[in-house]
């Protein structure tokens, strides 16, 4: 019998090793990058204007831009495919400043641009502070001609969009004087108008497009539902030829922001096909509003069904739990991360610690904390803005100086955590020591939130007349929350005259804001000045919008229930009032309430 045909080895090597260089800008795994590199090498394949570039990017997805600059030195004679590399490779790792540098060296070496290199250095520009670059970059691209290239304007426009709104008109000028349009220009347009909140003008630009794709239609529905016009969003759902996860998605989303839980569900059960950013939104939804058993309910049945949560869905349940205090959620989400390829994650575990103290529970967000490999400025901030939120802040002082040991530079949201410490604690001295110092030796511009801690603590310490200065003069306009803070330090220490010039602000600023007229009210109470009393309680009738009761929350077998002053909405109302009244009058029996003061 013959001895079977058999391929050469060499060949099928060679294969081999073509495919994996065809798919070389694809690869992830720096091992495996490392390994072909050598092959490159090997092969004196480091200057062939084909292969540089893919290594470049793939160096670039691994995020190795030392690597991807050495392959780049180390060809003699780059073309301006390989200078796009690179300028790529800038971008995507978020060093927009070396990219530019990189388009000004390939200038200066006689290489000249082509129309993608004008479209990577758009991509890097994002914010109102690069609005004179890419009018910059625009001016180049009408010079070298490319504004006949309908991916450059479109890029263009899209660069501008995120430039504010001076920058948005600069892209509905550009828009107007284009000679060619496809449907991406129609729909970075629009997209542009929604950023700055013109929903009629993008509603009109959306009615003309001469041919309308998914991106359209869904880029506008999310603008109604980002304004919470649900009505409309609906309308236009319904009206759309073919509807994706994303459209339901959006909905869905829309729905749950406007508090509408029913609605969402609804949608949410209706849809065709789901994927775990439709499953996170929905939960997210629930835990917000802290339905407890609807969020756990969905979230086993999400498990059930054999998803696996990512960081984001993690992160985004997590930050739900902790705007809502839904601890059982969050400690559920908590196990499912300890099972998960996750548990070392940076971004999940500062969710968590975040999730453990808004929560109350300092002690499971220290363990996460300090079983954290990797901590980061946020893993910081969190931790101390929890131990101050719950009255430790000496604890909390004492972690900030741990961490500047540790060699991390406190930004304005750690400042805004330990001027909060200082304010529960009382410790005033510190706290103007800390305001005072912060540009001084973290770079760091005292913002309203800055001012607004330290007013409030000056006040709460009785430099009332010093808090009211300081907002007075403070370099930055004072919102009504310190305006109100003033109020309050004026109530808590009595100080009656200049309740009513602090009251003359607020007027100003909300002349039909109750809260600030009832504790005025109380202001002049504890003053014994009963007819300023009579005339507030007039005024207050007089603007027909009581001040809203303030709600407490209680968790009770897994539920939380919500009660406020004089609430009657639940079914045994008089049996509770009626032990609360038992409840007073015994109080009063064993400490009976001093003369002169009245019972409320």
């Amino acid at each position: 019998m013959p001895t079977p045909i058999r391929t050469p080895t060499w060949v099928s090597r060679r294969r081999h090793f073509e495919q994996k260089l065809w798919d070389l800008d694809k690869c992830r795994d720096i091992n495996q990058l490392k390994q072909m590199q050598a092959l490159v090498y090997k092969s004196n394949l480091q200057q062939d204007p084909f292969i540089a570039p893919k290594l470049i990017a793939s160096f670039s997805l691994c995020r190795q831009m030392g690597s991807a600059l050495k392959v780049f030195s180390q060809v003699h004679d780059p073309n301006v495919h390989l200078y796009n590399s690179l300028i790529r490779a800038h971008i995507y790792n978020s060093q927009p400043s070396q990219a530019f540098d990189t388009f000004f060296d390939m200038q200066c070496s006689g290489i000249f641009p082509d129309n993608f290199t004008f479209s990577f250095l758009l991509k890097g520009c994002s914010g109102k502070c690069w609005l004179s670059v890419v009018s910059m970059i625009h001016t180049h691209v009408v010079k070298w001609g490319f504004d006949e290239d309908i991916y450059v304007p479109n890029s263009l426009i899209d660069a501008y969009s995120k430039c504010g709104l001076v920058g948005v008109r600069a892209a509905g000028k550009l828009f107007r004087e284009m000679k060619e349009r496809d449907v991406v220009s129609w729909n970075s347009m629009i997209s542009a108008l929604l950023k700055v909140g013109d929903l009629s003008e993008a509603r009109k630009l959306f009615d003309e497009i001469p041919q309308r794709d998914r991106v359209s239609w869904n880029t506008m529905l999310d603008g109604y539902t980002k304004a919470e016009e649900m009505s409309v969003a609906f309308e236009l759902f319904k009206n759309m030829p073919q509807r994706d996860v994303v459209s339901w998605s959006t909905m869905v989303s829309g729905y749950c922001k406007a508090g509408d839980l029913e609605m969402a569900r609804m949608l949410f059960d209706k849809m065709p096909e789901k994927n775990l950013v439709t499953w996170t939104i929905m939960i997210s939804g629930y835990a917000e509003k802290g339905l407890v058993k609807e969020a756990i309910g969905l979230y086993i049945r999400m498990e059930e069904a054999g998803l696996r949560l990512d960081v984001a869905a993690f992160v985004s349940i997590l930050a739900a739990c902790a705007e809502s205090g839904m601890l059982s959620l969050g400690k559920r989400v908590h196990d499912t991360v300890e099972r998960s390829m996750y548990k070392c994650n940076t971004l999940v575990c500062n969710a968590l610690i975040d999730m453990y103290a808004k929560s109350g529970c300092l002690h499971k967000a220290y363990k996460v904390f300090n079983g954290l490999k990797k901590r980061d400025l946020v893993s910081w901030n969190a931790m101390i803005h929890g131990l101050a939120m719950h009255g430790h802040g000496k604890k909390a002082l004492e972690l900030f100086f741990r961490m500047k040991q540790e060699g991390f530079v406190p930004d304005k949201v750690t400042l805004v955590g330990i001027l909060c410490a200082c304010n529960h604690t009382g410790l005033v001295d510190e706290g103007i020591i800390y305001f005072y110092s912060m540009e001084k030796d973290y770079g760091v511009i005292p913002e309203v939130e800055h001012y607004g801690c330290l007013i409030d603590l000056l006040g709460r310490g009785g430099y009332v007349k010093e808090a009211f200065e300081l907002a007075r003069k403070m370099p930055l306009e004072p919102n009504v929350k310190i305006w109100g803070s003033v109020l309050g330090a004026c109530r808590m220490h009595k100080a009656v005259e200049l309740a009513d010039v602090v009251r003359n602000l607020l007027d100003k600023l909300e002349p039909k804001n109750a809260g600030k007229l009832s504790a005025l009210s109380n202001i002049y109470a504890s003053g014994g000045d009963w007819d300023n009393v009579a005339k507030i309680q007039l005024m207050m009738k007089s603007i027909g919008r009581p001040k809203q009761s303030g709600a407490s929350l209680l968790v009770l077998n897994d539920e939380y229930r919500e009660f406020t002053v004089m609430d009657k909405s639940h079914a045994k109302s008089d049996k509770i009032y009626q032990m609360v009244d038992r409840i007073g009058q015994h109080l009063k029996l064993l400490s009976p309430v001093p003369a002169g003061l009245c019972d409320e």
